[in-house]
């Protein structure tokens, strides 16, 4: 281990590995199915889940600078950078999608983001699709920058990480967690936003195990998204994975009664709050595949629990 991952560990002191929690839930048992919760969010109470694994290797590589990330207004990246910047003392910025939202109530999220220390700069849909491009960069820099009198916070040396904290380092930081699962499951099954989580998990399997992927978003973009980030990260597609698109119930940070209802029996059932966003909607597409018969007698699944909800 480096001095500065060291330093970075001793600062944060993260949980790991993350606990492996064996569930009886009668909807896979019947199926000769036996499920497990990885704990991921249990690894740091600010930093829960793929936010420590996504943000570690960012954190080390900028040594320090100022961070500038961009997220949704329920971002739970936007939460782990502010509280990762408030822990281990530089600035960050936030870049949220939505203009409007400027002049409403901050919501629970961003709020925790604000008393966290990070400076939230609003900026309109069409410009935030443009993040990745060179000049759209520049224009929502120049937008952060004619927000405050004196462009505090915008430094010439500030460490730009992508949305979602997805990246080539994130991918490699998620490959820790399919390393720590070595070959205690044949089926991962994790939420997708970005999908740097998956694209790294499925890289660190043990061969012959497979990963799947539950998408959060309406859209159909994350095949690509993952394989350009594995070819970023390992140099080609790693990794036996697939994706399931039909649980978005919506899309992002949208639910249904049915979502509900299946989220507070769930949470019943194994006492365990279920995050609405993403894990809520692996749940349930795990719940799904088991009853279509998809995983054969004596498999086991590890269901990776991502984070915590930081809206209720």
């Amino acid at each position: 281990m480096t001095r500065e991952a060291l330093d970075l560990t001793t600062a944060l002191r993260p949980r790991l590995p993350s606990p492996l929690q064996p569930v009886e839930d009668e909807r896979f048992t019947r199926h000769g199915i036996r499920l497990l919760l990885k704990r991921d969010d249990l690894i740091h109470p600010d930093l829960p889940g793929n936010k420590w694994r996504k943000l570690s290797r960012n954190l080390r590589a900028a040594a320090g600078r100022p961070l500038l990330t961009f997220g949704g207004a329920y971002s739970n990246h936007l939460r782990a950078t502010a509280a990762a910047g408030r822990l281990l003392g530089f600035g960050t910025t936030g870049i949220v999608r939505g203009d409007e939202l400027a002049s409403r109530p901050l919501n629970p999220s961003l709020a925790r983001c604000a008393a966290d220390g990070m400076r939230l700069v609003f900026v309109s849909r069409s410009l935030y699709r443009r993040k990745s491009e060179p000049d759209g960069l520049a224009a929502i820099l120049d937008v952060a920058r004619a927000s405050s009198a004196d462009g505090a916070g915008i430094p010439g040396d500030i460490y730009v990480v992508p949305e979602g904290g997805s990246n080539a380092l994130a991918a490699r930081g998620c490959a820790d967690l399919g390393r720590e699962l070595g070959g205690v499951a044949d089926v991962v099954a994790v939420a997708c936003g970005t999908g740097g989580t998956l694209a790294g998990l499925a890289a660190g399997l043990a061969p012959g195990r497979r990963a799947i992927g539950f998408p959060v978003l309406e859209g159909g973009f994350l095949t690509d998204a993952i394989s350009r980030l594995q070819h970023e990260a390992f140099g080609d597609r790693a990794g036996d994975w697939s994706l399931d698109e039909r649980f978005t119930f919506g899309g992002y940070a949208r639910t249904t009664p049915e979502l509900t209802a299946f989220a507070d029996d769930f949470e019943a059932r194994h006492d365990l709050p279920v995050e609405r966003v993403y894990v809520a909607k692996m749940l349930y597409g795990l719940t799904t595949l088991a009853a279509e018969g998809t995983f054969p007698p004596g498999t086991t699944i590890a269901a990776v629990i991502t984070g915590q909800d930081s809206s209720r």
